[in-house]
């Protein structure tokens, strides 16, 4: 009788594989997985009551974000935190790049080691990402990470709660250290994906698949941010602002205060 000695190899060969994909889905220090699949992207939502021309915003509200639409990614890995001044600095010693103009004579300000850094234009937030072995997030891994698979509005659900991020009606009036807002992480653990500062994605600000919404700022000429900031309007937020599928853009030479970033990474 001749033993079938292929099956055990075959079988060891698998579970090698096997052992290799879930080791390559362990999240590096500091990320989180964000798994394969659909999610929903953008919004159908219409300006009925005119808040867009009341408030004297810069582009009409959500026509940007026109049609909502299903997107289907592979598995990324993507920052828990928004980048750290201390992490920054460590860029800035290792690779001579220009500190933030907030740093007095190139230095962190006491005590702000924790807070997100600012004042990084998208080309220093490109470069930090490269040196640290990742990249900028594309626009729909933001958003993923940030709504999860159901749609949601705000990264803990569908109505907004001044008292799961830091906005304008927090009464900080500054920025806090990242992960200060322990309920309004995104399904995924994702800290700080409203307010806070900004975030900087890898995307130039263009419309959607068949979206017949046009404007002039469409084009290879300003990148997408995301999340909003701490900042409000006076002294309150406007809830629009810091939802999941709201998009705003910038010249990527400019560096703002309240502007800042995360990193994402493809899995290996």
């Amino acid at each position: 009788m001749v033993r079938n000695t292929r099956r055990p190899a075959v079988l060891i060969f698998c579970l090698l594989i096997l052992a290799g994909c879930i080791k390559n889905q362990t999240p590096p220090e500091g990320m989180v997985l964000i798994p394969a699949g659909e999610f929903i992207m953008g919004s159908n939502k219409v300006d009925t009551e005119g808040k867009g021309a009341e408030f004297g915003t810069v582009k009409p509200w959500y026509l940007d974000e026109h049609p909502q639409h299903k997107v289907n990614l592979p598995s990324y890995f993507m920052d828990k935190y928004e980048v750290t001044n201390a992490a920054y600095k460590t860029f800035v010693d290792a690779t001579g790049s220009r500190p933030p103009e907030n740093w007095p004579s190139g230095t962190i300000p006491a005590g702000r080691e924790s807070y997100p850094v600012a004042y990084v234009n998208w080309y220093d937030a490109e470069r930090f990402c490269g040196w640290a072995g990742k990249r900028l997030p594309t626009e729909a891994e933001w958003e993923k990470a940030a709504r999860g698979t159901d749609g949601r509005d705000y990264p803990w659900g569908n109505e907004f709660d001044a008292a799961k991020a830091n906005t304008g009606d927090t009464g900080i009036g500054d920025l806090t250290p990242v992960g200060h807002f322990e309920a309004g992480k995104s399904p995924y653990g994702v800290y700080d994906m409203a307010g806070n500062v900004w975030e900087w994605t890898a995307d130039w600000y263009q419309p959607y698949p068949g979206s017949d919404y046009t404007s002039e700022t469409f084009g290879e000429k300003f990148k997408v941010i995301r999340g909003s900031s701490w900042g409000g309007m006076g002294h309150y937020a406007i809830p629009y602002f810091y939802r999941t599928s709201y998009r705003f853009y910038i010249s990527p030479e400019g560096a703002f205060p309240d502007a800042g970033f995360r990193c994402a990474r493809d899995l290996k």
